[in-house]
């Protein structure tokens, strides 16, 4: 089973007139990279449970990495880095969505276009049939997508891990002192320069290749309730 979409639209980002595609293709991902690269240099990371990535990297399978789209600036720079391998990525069709794919590009992630709303059926089956062709590459999905709702999984990530064989490694993150968009739908969180960025794995979830409509419902829901759960004790753990 593979988690529908709407049908395609024309991309925002050919619509837009040329002074705003310059700021944002141009102006945005420079300003953003040189920020990330800057508070990066100034956080301070501690993973917890990091055993449970690295055994699914050595079970020799292509990880599928679940976080909430609200941690995206925590995660980004971090699991970037060569020793956590190589990595594919989702992002939207829009304008935004093309200023946030040259960001993940420079930070060596390779991207594959499209969303939750927007051409996601093609872009999953796009991401399949690479990580089919490349197994150590591994593959991360926002499992809320690119519109929410905030925290609730999408079944694109579930047929994402089915279709390729993959495992499911929640992740996710906590930073303090930080500041929260509370005006953004996914409710981003920010650190502050010198935070502890605190990063936190679950355990991976093995799915069977072929799966029922409500099997297909349940893991969705496992995932959901995993991930929750982990962030609340990410939460928990960088209040301590």
């Amino acid at each position: 089973m593979i988690w529908g979409s709407a049908p395609a639209e024309p991309s925002p980002s050919t619509q837009a007139g040329p002074a705003k595609r310059f700021l944002m293709l141009r102006v945005v991902p420079l300003l953003a990279v040189s920020l990330i690269r800057l508070l990066d240099f100034t956080w301070r990371y501690r993973e917890t449970d990091r055993h449970h990535f690295d055994a699914a990297r050595a079970a020799g399978k292509p990880i599928v990495g679940a976080f909430l789209h609200g941690r995206i600036f925590l995660l980004l720079r971090f699991m970037g880095r060569s020793r956590n391998g190589r990595w594919l990525s989702m992002c939207s069709k829009s304008l935004d969505g093309d200023a946030m794919a040259k960001v993940e590009e420079t930070f060596g992630f390779e991207v594959i276009r499209g969303s939750s709303g927007r051409d996601g059926l093609q872009a999953i089956l796009d991401m399949i049939r690479r990580v089919q062709k490349d197994p150590e590459l591994s593959s991360c999905l926002a499992i809320d997508g690119s519109r929410g709702p905030r925290g609730k999984v999408q079944g694109g990530i579930i047929s994402l891990a089915q279709r390729t064989g993959g495992l499911i490694v929640p992740i996710t993150a906590a930073a303090r002192p930080s500041y929260t968009l509370r005006r953004s739908w996914d409710l981003t969180l920010l650190p502050w320069p010198f935070a502890r960025v605190d990063v936190i794995y679950g355990e991976p979830m093995a799915l069977p290749p072929r799966l029922k409509a409500e099997e297909f419902e349940a893991w969705r829901a496992e995932l959901e309730a995993r991930i929750t759960a982990l962030q609340h004790r990410v939460d928990e753990i960088s209040r301590g």
